[in-house]
């Protein structure tokens, strides 16, 4: 993946560059699948997608565009075909068992995407998660519905220990800048 800025005065370097990465392919004997490469212009509404995130160029609140990279939907989807199929092998068993089981898929998916913009699928993930949540607890009392006014969010989370930390990271030298060294 390489990446220009897409001003006009730039489109000599396009050139140079794929020339250069095509020589020192060649030097390796490797060769670029033409198929596979293609030449995305995100000033265009033009995205690509890059080890599970789709990157694009939106309109921020301060009326400049900026990149956005946050979980491909076919990530997404997947963590809830794999969630779903949790839930459906334990329906028989306890809200605690089921509960250990998630967790760490929930922790190992959250710690990848948390990096990027990642706010709105987080918060889909963790509504859907809940509301499984919710309807197994009800089904283990042999009642209709999924549960939203009988069990808190809280409680589901402190209570019964689902994981929680869906936090964003912007930088990861952010953290360690904040933290004060020394005595």
């Amino acid at each position: 993946m390489i990446l220009i800025d897409s001003h006009p005065r730039n489109d000599w370097l396009m050139k140079a560059v794929d020339k250069r990465l095509r020589e020192e392919l060649a030097k390796l004997r490797v060769e670029i699948n033409e198929e596979k490469s293609r030449k995305v212009d995100l000033a265009k509404g033009g995205s690509f997608v890059f080890l599970g995130f789709e990157y694009r160029l939106v309109l921020g609140r301060n009326r400049k565009w900026r990149p956005q990279f946050a979980p491909k939907l076919k990530k997404r989807t997947a963590l809830i075909a794999k969630l779903r199929e949790i839930f459906r092998q334990r329906v028989c068993q306890p809200v605690g068992m089921v509960i250990e089981t998630i967790n760490p898929i929930l922790r190992g998916w959250v710690n990848y995407f948390r990096i990027g913009h990642s706010r709105r699928c987080f918060s889909k993930i963790r509504d859907w998660v809940e509301m499984k949540i919710g309807r197994h607890l009800m089904r283990a009392r042999l009642r209709k519905g999924k549960g939203w006014k009988r069990w808190s969010s809280e409680w589901i989370y402190n209570g019964l220990g689902l994981y929680n930390d869906y936090r964003l990271r912007r930088s990861p030298f952010a953290k360690a800048a904040s933290v004060p060294t020394g005595a």
